[in-house]
């Protein structure tokens, strides 16, 4: 095991050339920026200070996880300083037209290479690393289409603890997260299991509802996202798998990776998946149905609440109109006579 104090490149933050803003890390704002000396477009994310991100960082060297160049230490001006992936994050690819054209070929091949990346940082990485935050804002897509991993803002090294503060997205965190009790590596598969149903689904997790809505129906009622029932059945086990509340229960990401595998040698399972994926328009109205079902149950809870909140105030204020009538003195003319 390496020292956790590993060292890394520390940049001036002058040598840094800023362009645009283009979009949000855990604890920190990301820009596109040119780093002057190296003449090289990076990505830099500015911090209101430095923790462990870039002590993580510096460990790790993988072709799915973004590639680290040094830190910027010059307080107030703190950042990390990445390689620059022009795709934009897999949420955003998700989101535009171009997402309709994907095919079984490019969900098994990004499949693949996030279970990858996350084997490496689970088992092959000089040091464990959970990362604790998966989720497609936080996987970002390059010039010749590879998916890196980015932002370990919320992660830590194995060793340092096996607790968590609340971080993350709600929809994309595990039942255990969201309790914030001991958390183990497998709380990234519950999140990579979300990520797959992005790519096969093109839609946002729990879309409409908010983060404690979600944390409350998945982990009171124990509710998980919708697979679609013309999802292909390989596809809806794994996904399955990954969402089991038992953490010792969900599959390590060398197991992922077998059964991706074995998956893409199945000859019959490229024609089912790019059916699936381009006939959205017949399942779609499943995912619907089931939001407007969770709505419906965490509004009846609400009203439900309100009712209880209601009868509550009513006692109390029964219980104090006993109080002040049995606190009254009886008036002589109410005595009963001798």
């Amino acid at each position: 095991m390496l020292p956790l104090s590993a060292s890394f490149v520390q940049i001036k933050f002058d040598d840094i050339h800023f362009y645009e803003n283009c979009g949000g890390g855990s604890f920190g704002s990301v820009y596109r920026a040119r780093w002057i000396p190296q003449d090289k477009e990076v990505a830099v994310k500015k911090l209101l200070k430095i923790e462990n991100e870039a002590e993580i960082l510096s460990v790790l060297s993988h072709r799915n996880i973004i590639q680290f160049y040094g830190a910027i230490l010059e307080a107030p001006n703190y950042g990390i300083v990445t390689d620059y992936a022009s795709g934009g994050s897999l949420y955003d690819y998700l989101s535009s037209a171009e997402s309709e054209e994907m095919d079984q070929e490019q969900v098994m091949t990004w499949a693949m290479e996030i279970a990858k990346g996350m084997h490496y940082l689970h088992s092959e990485a000089p040091v464990k690393v959970i990362h604790r935050d998966l989720k497609s804002r936080n996987v970002v897509v390059t010039a010749d289409r590879v998916l890196k991993i980015c932002d370990f803002g919320a992660s830590r090294f194995h060793s340092h603890t096996t607790h968590m503060s609340l971080v993350g997205t709600f929809p994309w965190m595990a039942p255990e997260v969201i309790q914030s009790l001991p958390v183990s590596e497998t709380c990234d598969t519950y999140s990579y299991g979300v990520v797959l149903w992005e790519m096969l689904t093109r839609e946002i997790p729990f879309k409409g509802l908010e983060g404690l809505q979600v944390a409350w129906l998945v982990v009171e009622k124990s509710e998980r996202l919708t697979i679609p029932s013309s999802c292909p059945d390989s596809f809806a086990e794994l996904m399955r798998k990954c969402w089991v509340t038992d953490p010792k229960e969900r599959p390590m990401f060398k197991l992922i990776l077998t059964t991706l595998e074995t998956m893409s040698n199945d000859s019959k399972l490229p024609e089912q998946c790019n059916s699936f994926l381009h006939n959205k328009a017949e399942w779609s109205c499943e995912i619907e149905a089931t939001l407007e079902r969770l709505k419906k149950l965490e509004r009846d809870l609400s009203t439900k609440e309100q009712e209880l909140k209601e009868r509550e105030r009513r006692l109390k204020m029964w219980e104090r109109k006993l109080i002040e009538q049995s606190n009254t003195p009886v008036s002589s003319s109410g005595m009963l006579p001798c």
